[in-house]
């Protein structure tokens, strides 16, 4: 029998699924007076559907019919060839994703047509993502799990996004390079968290509440960083 950790990207697959569906009516818009793909709303709720397709390319059947095959990569590139005796935890890698997307990202969405440098903030998560997916494929040549959907999903999406925030949000390229920033500080936490798990400075317990928080710090990070007026709700 599959455990939570292994059988959460089917449940993001079909929830994925489902999303893309809504996302063809008007059902997830915020602002109709714009084409959807200036809808920081929509746009959002696109993002978030994209990321849970994405999920299952990473940890679900990747494009190489390789079963939760991120794990595996990750082990090398900390040093660590033999997935089975990895101290990397499957718990580490669920309270990453299912907080992150499953969590932070339906909270963005909901809250974008009130606040939009609020759903900007989510796109801190797969733009980084992005980049954390291309330059390895273009250092190594070769494909690694997740990237098919970070460069057909992630890359425009999140440029639509930019789009959007500095022309339609009149949010400025401040608020978008904000994003970016926070993206590149949630992964260094991310990150940084797992390296001393591994090297034993904390426990899982630690570890997981990283996690939890690493969300919530990059959002703050970016309505700070975007500057006071950007929180006021935005007036057609």
């Amino acid at each position: 029998m599959l455990d939570f950790g292994h059988l959460w990207p089917w449940i993001g697959l079909g929830a994925g699924s489902l999303l893309f569906v809504l996302l063809t009516t008007n059902a997830l818009r915020s602002d109709r007076s714009v084409s959807r793909w200036r809808d920081i709303g929509w746009l959002t709720w696109a993002a978030v559907c994209a990321y849970l397709l994405h999920q299952f390319e990473e940890h679900g059947i990747d494009a190489g019919r390789q079963a939760y095959a991120f794990r595996g990569v990750l082990c090398v590139q900390l040093g660590f060839a033999d997935p089975s005796t990895c101290p990397v935890p499957v718990a580490f890698i669920t309270a990453v994703n299912v907080t992150a997307v499953w969590v932070a990202g339906p909270l963005s969405a909901l809250m974008a047509a009130r606040w939009p440098v609020i759903g900007l903030s989510f796109f801190a998560i797969p733009a980084t993502n992005l980049f954390a997916h291309a330059v390895p494929a273009l250092t190594a040549q070769s494909y690694n799990p997740g990237l098919v959907t970070a460069l057909a999903l992630f890359l425009p999406l999140s440029l639509l996004a930019f789009a959007a925030a500095i022309t339609r949000y009149h949010l400025g390229l401040r608020a978008v390079l904000a994003t970016l920033f926070a993206g590149a500080v949630a992964h260094a936490i991310l990150m940084g968290s797992l390296l001393s798990y591994v090297n034993g400075r904390f426990g899982l317990d630690t570890l997981l509440l990283f996690q939890v928080a690493n969300p919530l710090l990059s959002a703050l990070l970016v309505v700070i960083l975007s500057g006071r007026r950007v929180v006021r709700r935005f007036a057609t």
